[in-house]
């Protein structure tokens, strides 16, 4: 039986979700790539709150560049707001998306920034 990709999407996000959970000093970095834009946010799961949130529509990230620059951007300014909230390490959370183009973007602009994991 063949699977559609938001389906197979949906089976790899929740076999990571059962594996990986974040917590006050550790969150889960979620992240969300639409066709437009990308999204992450930095979530404690033991209170099922966002933490620290980023997005490609945020004023500060540039949109004359490409969507891979954007999702770097957004890794960069998520990092930021982490440091801020003293958060300096995180569980990262690809949401079942392969780990390349923006995903792997977003995550090494976070890395820049500071965030470990």
């Amino acid at each position: 039986m063949a699977f559609s990709k938001t389906q197979r999407r949906t089976k790899i996000r929740t076999r990571i979700r059962g594996k990986i959970s974040g917590n006050a000093q550790k969150p889960r970095l979620a992240v969300f790539r639409s066709n437009k834009e990308i999204y992450a946010q930095l979530i404690d799961d033991t209170t099922k709150a966002t933490i620290v949130s980023a997005s490609s529509q945020d004023k500060t990230i540039n949109k004359g560049t490409t969507k891979v620059d954007q999702a770097k951007q957004v890794g960069v300014l998520l990092s930021e707001k982490a440091k801020a909230a003293n958060i300096e390490t995180c569980i990262f959370d690809r949401g079942g998306y392969l780990y390349h183009g923006r995903v792997k973007s977003l995550a090494e602009g976070a890395r820049e920034g500071g965030l470990k994991f």
